[in-house]
């Protein structure tokens, strides 16, 4: 449902962004200033400081220009010079995204300010049981205070990202000819949406690749196994004996690999929206396969010490808990294949015969995986989106 404010509710959101890695920063934040000004009504300024890796999610970007709009929202280049601001020039509404942290200058104006801003951090999404004993914790910073803000998966957080139309794509692109025409779109044969398995593969670079592929090529049934660009592209590779290329279908029995090229946020939705099995990496696609209502395999991004493995279980934890999951045979397929997915790759390599019946576990119980899923999606509903809660925690404090 559209939450447009009134002239009185309108406040001006200014979003920074740094493009850390694998464009998840970036992707996350360009989806909330368009939800922010699409379904909300508000002004957005988002301040990018890579706005060539910005411009592989938003083609029409000019990266020569230090200002620009794209669809309907303000693009800044956040450069190591950053523009001397009047404090009427800031944000009502300021999301250092990330802990990206804001420039001095920046933070010198908003002290000028004569109504205070609303101070934003938006944290990354942990399903840690901490999570929501922090969120909206304050912080004094600069004679200023900061909120922090918590995605999550429970009450107590702030929820998702996800629009309002997000939810009717799946059935959508459940009908054929929507199929076919989204392959169609890449050059890919139209007759490879009759497969009996449709199975998007986003990742990180991956030992456990292997085992998986050897799975579903052994699987009794046609697989479509779609593959967009990125690291886990090599390692393909090394297993087809081959160099693969986008627009291009690869056959091992009754699998076939199609590449995709980089894809824009609305076809990468598409893509998990058709698929029967998603395997997604990171945050921004691990978000949307679960309110798209999906199966989907979680690749964390690896941190140092291991760190990932603890959020991997915090969300294990949830996702597969009692009262979310009664098919206990699920659960431990499900619990078993996420570990292996995820663990160091010295253990993938040897995991083998386990690896396999956790890959044929997994795939017999798709069609109670896509109940659960939906269940879980709906569950995910209830705590209200991201971008919504962002603006009715903001409206009560501009």
């Amino acid at each position: 449902m559209s939450l447009m404010p009134d002239s009185t509710s309108q406040r001006h959101w200014h979003l920074f962004c740094r493009v850390i890695d694998n464009f998840g920063d970036i992707g996350v934040c360009w989806r909330l200033a368009r939800q922010l000004h699409q379904q909300h009504g508000q002004q957005v300024t988002l301040w990018v400081d890579d706005l060539s890796s910005f411009r592989a999610l938003c083609p029409a970007l000019d990266c020569s220009l230090a200002e620009q709009q794209q669809q309907g929202i303000v693009i800044r280049h956040w450069a190591e010079d950053f523009p001397l601001l009047s404090p009427q020039q800031t944000g009502d509404v300021v999301i250092e995204a990330f802990a990206c942290e804001l420039p001095e200058s920046y933070i010198a104006a908003m002290q000028q300010r004569e109504r205070t801003a609303c101070w934003i951090n938006l944290e990354y999404l942990s399903a840690e049981d901490w999570v929501p004993g922090f969120h909206l914790s304050q912080s004094p910073v600069h004679g200023l205070s900061k909120t922090f803000f918590f995605p999550g998966f429970v009450q107590g957080t702030g929820g998702l990202l996800c629009e309002p139309e997000l939810a009717l794509l799946p059935q959508q692109m459940a009908e054929s000819a929507a199929r076919q025409a989204f392959l169609s779109s890449f050059g890919l044969a139209p007759v490879l949406a009759d497969c009996a398995l449709q199975i998007s593969l986003f990742a990180y670079e991956n030992p456990a690749l292997a085992g998986l592929l050897d799975a579903l090529q052994a699987w009794p049934q046609t697989v479509h196994l779609l593959v967009p660009a990125g690291r886990v592209s090599a390692g393909l590779d090394d297993w087809l004996g081959e160099t693969t290329r986008a627009g291009h279908t690869y056959q091992r029995g009754r699998l076939s690999i199609s590449l995709l090229p980089f894809m824009s946020q609305p076809q990468y939705d598409q893509l998990l929206a058709m698929c029967d099995l998603n395997l997604v990496r990171g945050e921004e696609s691990f978000v949307r396969a679960q309110m798209l209502g999906k199966p989907m395999l979680w690749h964390i991004y690896r941190q140092e010490e291991d760190a990932h493995l603890d959020k991997l279980e915090a969300f294990l934890g949830l996702y597969c808990d009692r009262n979310n999951l009664s098919d206990r045979v699920l659960a431990e397929h499900l619990v078993g294949a996420f570990r292996h997915w995820n663990q160091a790759p010295e253990s993938a390599l040897t995991a083998g015969a386990e690896a396999h019946e956790h890959w044929h576990g997994l795939l017999q119980q798709l069609p109670a995986w896509q109940t659960h899923a939906v269940a879980w999606q709906q569950q995910l509903q209830a705590l209200g989106d991201l971008a919504s809660n962002l603006v009715h925690y903001a409206t009560d404090r501009v």
